[in-house]
Protein backbone atom coordinates (compact mmCIF):
# COMPACT_ATOMS: atom_id res chain seq x y z
CA UNK A 1 0.00 0.00 0.00
CA UNK A 2 1.65 3.28 -0.93
CA UNK A 3 0.75 6.54 1.06
CA UNK A 4 -3.19 4.89 1.79
CA UNK A 5 -3.87 3.85 -2.04
CA UNK A 6 -5.00 0.18 -1.85
CA UNK A 7 -3.90 -0.83 -5.78
CA UNK A 8 -1.74 2.08 -7.33
CA UNK A 9 -1.25 0.13 -10.59
CA UNK A 10 -4.78 -0.39 -11.35
CA UNK A 11 -6.27 2.88 -10.68
CA UNK A 12 -3.50 4.19 -13.43
CA UNK A 13 -4.47 1.66 -16.22
CA UNK A 14 -7.79 2.41 -14.87
CA UNK A 15 -7.44 6.28 -15.23
CA UNK A 16 -5.85 6.02 -18.80
CA UNK A 17 -8.65 3.91 -20.39
CA UNK A 18 -10.98 6.65 -18.61
CA UNK A 19 -8.78 9.85 -19.61
CA UNK A 20 -9.28 8.68 -23.24
CA UNK A 21 -13.00 8.08 -23.50
CA UNK A 22 -14.17 11.04 -25.43
CA UNK A 23 -16.57 13.03 -23.16
CA UNK A 24 -17.45 16.96 -23.79
CA UNK A 25 -14.19 18.03 -22.26
CA UNK A 26 -11.73 16.87 -24.42
CA UNK A 27 -13.92 17.76 -27.13
CA UNK A 28 -14.29 20.86 -26.68
CA UNK A 29 -10.85 21.43 -25.72
CA UNK A 30 -10.47 20.40 -29.11
CA UNK A 31 -12.54 21.96 -30.99
CA UNK A 32 -11.02 25.39 -29.44
CA UNK A 33 -7.16 24.37 -30.65
CA UNK A 34 -8.70 23.84 -33.91
CA UNK A 35 -11.11 27.14 -34.18
CA UNK A 36 -8.93 29.51 -32.15
CA UNK A 37 -4.69 28.16 -31.61
CA UNK A 38 -2.69 26.50 -29.07
CA UNK A 39 -2.88 29.44 -26.45
CA UNK A 40 -7.05 29.23 -26.52
CA UNK A 41 -6.45 25.84 -26.31
CA UNK A 42 -4.81 25.35 -22.98
CA UNK A 43 -6.93 27.92 -21.98
CA UNK A 44 -9.73 25.62 -22.28
CA UNK A 45 -7.25 22.91 -20.89
CA UNK A 46 -7.11 24.83 -17.55
CA UNK A 47 -10.88 25.53 -17.04
CA UNK A 48 -10.75 21.39 -17.32
CA UNK A 49 -8.22 21.18 -14.79
CA UNK A 50 -9.52 23.45 -12.58
CA UNK A 51 -13.24 21.59 -13.12
CA UNK A 52 -11.64 18.26 -12.25
CA UNK A 53 -9.73 19.35 -9.13
CA UNK A 54 -12.41 21.20 -7.59
CA UNK A 55 -15.11 17.95 -8.25
CA UNK A 56 -12.28 15.97 -6.74
CA UNK A 57 -12.48 17.70 -3.68
CA UNK A 58 -16.02 17.84 -3.35
CA UNK A 59 -15.93 14.01 -3.45
CA UNK A 60 -13.11 13.71 -1.77
CA UNK A 61 -14.96 15.57 1.37
CA UNK A 62 -18.20 13.95 0.89
CA UNK A 63 -19.90 17.53 0.00
CA UNK A 64 -20.79 15.58 -3.49
CA UNK A 65 -23.29 13.18 -2.27
CA UNK A 66 -25.55 16.00 -1.50
CA UNK A 67 -26.59 15.13 -5.52
CA UNK A 68 -27.05 11.56 -4.47
CA UNK A 69 -29.25 12.74 -1.44
CA UNK A 70 -31.34 15.54 -3.13
CA UNK A 71 -32.76 14.08 -6.35
CA UNK A 72 -33.92 18.05 -7.14
CA UNK A 73 -31.00 19.10 -6.79
CA UNK A 74 -29.89 16.14 -8.98
CA UNK A 75 -32.48 17.21 -11.45
CA UNK A 76 -31.51 20.49 -11.29
CA UNK A 77 -27.64 20.11 -12.09
CA UNK A 78 -27.94 17.58 -14.68
CA UNK A 79 -30.97 20.00 -16.80
CA UNK A 80 -28.30 22.89 -16.62
CA UNK A 81 -25.88 20.79 -17.96
CA UNK A 82 -27.68 19.39 -20.74
CA UNK A 83 -29.20 23.05 -21.82
CA UNK A 84 -25.70 24.38 -21.69
CA UNK A 85 -24.04 22.05 -23.83
CA UNK A 86 -27.44 22.08 -25.83
CA UNK A 87 -26.42 26.15 -26.34
CA UNK A 88 -22.75 25.54 -27.36
CA UNK A 89 -23.98 22.77 -29.92
CA UNK A 90 -26.43 24.99 -31.19
CA UNK A 91 -23.50 28.04 -31.76
CA UNK A 92 -21.41 25.58 -33.29
CA UNK A 93 -24.14 24.55 -36.03
CA UNK A 94 -24.95 28.25 -36.21
CA UNK A 95 -21.20 28.91 -37.53
CA UNK A 96 -21.43 26.69 -39.23
CA UNK A 97 -24.27 27.42 -41.48
CA UNK A 98 -23.18 30.69 -41.76
CA UNK A 99 -19.94 30.17 -43.08
CA UNK A 100 -21.36 27.78 -45.74
CA UNK A 101 -23.20 30.33 -46.84
CA UNK A 102 -20.97 32.88 -47.08
CA UNK A 103 -19.04 30.44 -49.41
CA UNK A 104 -22.07 29.61 -51.00
CA UNK A 105 -22.55 33.43 -52.03
CA UNK A 106 -18.50 33.62 -52.50
CA UNK A 107 -17.88 36.13 -49.84
CA UNK A 108 -14.85 36.08 -47.45
CA UNK A 109 -16.10 35.38 -44.40
CA UNK A 110 -15.60 37.13 -41.59
CA UNK A 111 -14.02 36.20 -38.30
CA UNK A 112 -16.85 33.38 -36.75
CA UNK A 113 -15.38 32.76 -33.72
CA UNK A 114 -17.52 32.38 -30.90
CA UNK A 115 -17.02 34.76 -28.07
CA UNK A 116 -17.47 32.45 -25.53
CA UNK A 117 -13.99 32.44 -23.29
CA UNK A 118 -12.12 28.89 -23.26
CA UNK A 119 -11.36 28.97 -19.89
CA UNK A 120 -15.13 29.71 -18.52
CA UNK A 121 -16.59 27.82 -21.04
CA UNK A 122 -14.68 23.92 -20.07
CA UNK A 123 -14.77 25.11 -16.60
CA UNK A 124 -18.50 25.40 -16.69
CA UNK A 125 -18.80 22.25 -18.68
CA UNK A 126 -17.08 20.37 -15.89
CA UNK A 127 -18.95 21.78 -13.29
CA UNK A 128 -22.44 20.78 -15.10
CA UNK A 129 -21.79 17.15 -15.13
CA UNK A 130 -23.73 15.27 -12.04
CA UNK A 131 -22.12 11.69 -13.88
CA UNK A 132 -18.73 13.24 -13.29
CA UNK A 133 -19.19 14.27 -9.92
CA UNK A 134 -20.34 10.49 -9.19
CA UNK A 135 -17.28 9.53 -11.33
CA UNK A 136 -15.02 10.83 -9.01
CA UNK A 137 -16.92 9.49 -5.80
CA UNK A 138 -16.64 6.03 -6.57
CA UNK A 139 -13.66 5.69 -8.42
CA UNK A 140 -11.82 7.45 -5.38
CA UNK A 141 -12.96 5.99 -2.45
CA UNK A 142 -12.26 2.18 -3.62
CA UNK A 143 -8.64 3.30 -4.02
CA UNK A 144 -8.41 5.01 -0.55
CA UNK A 145 -7.59 2.77 2.27
CA UNK A 146 -10.19 3.98 5.33
CA UNK A 147 -7.90 2.98 8.24
CA UNK A 148 -5.15 5.62 6.73
CA UNK A 149 -4.31 8.44 8.96
CA UNK A 150 -3.88 11.18 5.99
CA UNK A 151 -6.43 10.73 3.77
CA UNK A 152 -6.47 13.72 2.28
CA UNK A 153 -2.48 13.06 1.21
CA UNK A 154 -4.45 9.55 -0.40
CA UNK A 155 -6.91 11.85 -2.84
CA UNK A 156 -4.21 14.18 -3.28
CA UNK A 157 -1.82 11.98 -4.87
CA UNK A 158 -4.67 10.42 -6.86
CA UNK A 159 -5.78 13.65 -8.07
CA UNK A 160 -2.53 14.87 -9.14
CA UNK A 161 -2.01 11.50 -11.13
CA UNK A 162 -5.66 12.17 -12.60
CA UNK A 163 -4.32 15.77 -13.69
CA UNK A 164 -0.92 14.49 -15.29
CA UNK A 165 -2.46 12.19 -17.66
CA UNK A 166 -5.19 14.16 -18.20
CA UNK A 167 -2.82 17.30 -19.22
CA UNK A 168 -0.63 15.05 -21.53
CA UNK A 169 -4.18 13.68 -23.27
CA UNK A 170 -5.44 17.24 -23.64
CA UNK A 171 -2.05 18.45 -25.23
CA UNK A 172 -1.74 16.33 -27.45
CA UNK A 173 -5.77 17.09 -28.81
CA UNK A 174 -4.26 20.46 -28.43
CA UNK A 175 -0.90 20.08 -30.86
CA UNK A 176 -3.38 17.53 -32.99
CA UNK A 177 -5.88 20.36 -33.21
CA UNK A 178 -3.78 23.17 -33.91
CA UNK A 179 -2.43 20.87 -36.94
CA UNK A 180 -6.03 20.02 -38.17
CA UNK A 181 -6.33 23.94 -38.17
CA UNK A 182 -3.52 24.67 -40.87
CA UNK A 183 -5.57 22.05 -43.10
CA UNK A 184 -9.32 23.70 -42.08
CA UNK A 185 -7.98 27.33 -43.00
CA UNK A 186 -7.35 26.16 -46.80
CA UNK A 187 -10.32 24.02 -46.70
CA UNK A 188 -13.38 26.61 -45.34
CA UNK A 189 -15.94 23.42 -46.60
CA UNK A 190 -14.14 21.10 -44.49
CA UNK A 191 -14.03 23.76 -41.53
CA UNK A 192 -17.75 23.99 -41.47
CA UNK A 193 -18.04 20.48 -42.00
CA UNK A 194 -15.86 19.86 -38.98
CA UNK A 195 -17.86 22.60 -36.96
CA UNK A 196 -21.15 21.28 -37.93
CA UNK A 197 -19.72 18.00 -36.58
CA UNK A 198 -18.39 18.89 -33.47
CA UNK A 199 -21.62 21.06 -32.51
CA UNK A 200 -24.39 17.91 -33.30
CA UNK A 201 -21.83 15.72 -30.64
CA UNK A 202 -22.32 18.49 -28.58
CA UNK A 203 -26.26 17.84 -28.80
CA UNK A 204 -25.87 14.76 -28.26
CA UNK A 205 -23.73 15.08 -25.21
CA UNK A 206 -26.57 17.28 -23.58
CA UNK A 207 -29.44 14.89 -24.58
CA UNK A 208 -27.46 12.10 -22.97
CA UNK A 209 -26.69 13.45 -19.87
CA UNK A 210 -30.60 14.74 -19.54
CA UNK A 211 -31.19 11.29 -19.80
CA UNK A 212 -28.85 10.67 -17.04
CA UNK A 213 -30.05 8.68 -13.71
CA UNK A 214 -28.12 9.05 -10.17
CA UNK A 215 -27.22 4.91 -10.95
Amino acid sequence: MYYGITDLTTYVIGTIFIILLPGPNSLYVLSVAVRRGIRSGYQGAFGVFLGDAILMILAATGVASLLESTPALFVLVKYAGALYLAWLGMNMLRGAFIRLSEDANLVTPPDTRDATHPFRTALTISLLNPKAIFFFISFFIQFVDPAYEHPALSFAILGLIVQFFSALYLSALIFGGAHLADQFRRRRLLSAGATAGVGTLFLAFGAKLAGATLH
